[in-house]
């Protein structure tokens, strides 16, 4: 049997609705499939399994960057490319990133930056700083690391980065009540961090981040990055990137006084 040259990796919770559309846009392309389960209570770890993927049950962590590390370090082949369960993968992104696996010594590059389009309420969104959202996904194996510190980090690569051509689909909110739901933890990861760094609850704080912060990255998204070009849904966006900090600053002054 020779050697394998791409493993594809995925950290998952309760993602029955995505998994099987996700493992099929691979189909052809991946060596071996790893799926780190964060003990799904529904048939996310079965229908992994009948797609051919090697199952890993752990704990559900808070930071879930933890289990995408515990992915990157069961895979066995040359290469790596993480997915979300919300992701796709396109058949000419399939082809290129073939091609560039099948050259495992081309310029020395251990790391590749993808293109992302982003779905969202509806359509994709084309500005606001989200496309090319670039995301570092396609990495050489031991070459690779989540630091497992915060819940927008991307991975980091030892060496050289290069970039792909072909987008990534990632279907971040197809619904809104599925945006809230993953707002919901991220403001309280957020919140975990401002606990962590020890924030003050001073009226300079409250100021920071129940106004400043969110008007800030409403007018950079919404204005500078031309947002607004994108309608409704590219407002919302704005909007909502921006009380993330209003959110998150508000559970952890609802922690401080409990």
């Amino acid at each position: 049997m020779g050697k394998k040259k791409l493993s594809v990796v995925l950290a998952v919770f309760n993602e029955q609705e995505n998994i099987v559309p996700c493992l099929q846009s691979i189909k052809g392309l991946a060596d071996e499939i790893i799926v780190v389960d964060g003990s799904s209570d529904d048939k996310t770890p079965l229908l992994a399994k009948k797609l051919g993927a090697r199952v890993f049950v752990v704990s559900n962590k808070a930071m879930f960057h933890k289990n995408k590390q515990l992915a990157l370090e069961r895979a066995t082949a040359d290469w790596i490319l993480q997915l979300d369960a919300d992701e796709r993968v396109t058949s000419s992104l399939r082809d290129e990133i073939r091609s560039k696996t099948s050259k495992s010594k081309e310029k020395g590059i251990n790391g590749y930056y993808l293109p992302r389009r982003n779905y969202f309420l509806g359509k994709f969104l084309t500005k606001g700083g989200q496309y090319p959202d670039y995301v570092i996904r396609l990495v050489k194996n031991g070459k690779a690391y989540f630091p497992c510190q915060s819940v927008h980090e991307q991975i980091r690569v030892r060496g050289p980065v290069d970039y792909l051509e072909n987008p990534l689909i990632h279907l971040t909110a197809p619904s809104f009540s599925r945006y809230l739901q993953n707002a919901n933890r991220y403001t309280s990861l957020t919140a975990d961090k401002l606990k962590e760094n020890k924030i003050s609850l001073n009226l300079f704080n409250k100021l920071k981040y129940l106004f400043y912060l969110p008007l800030k990255t409403f007018i950079m998204i919404f204005f500078r990055h031309r947002g607004f070009q994108d309608g409704f849904p590219g407002f919302v966006f704005a909007l909502f990137s921006g009380l993330h900090y209003s959110l998150a600053f508000i559970k952890y002054w609802e922690q401080g006084n409990k």
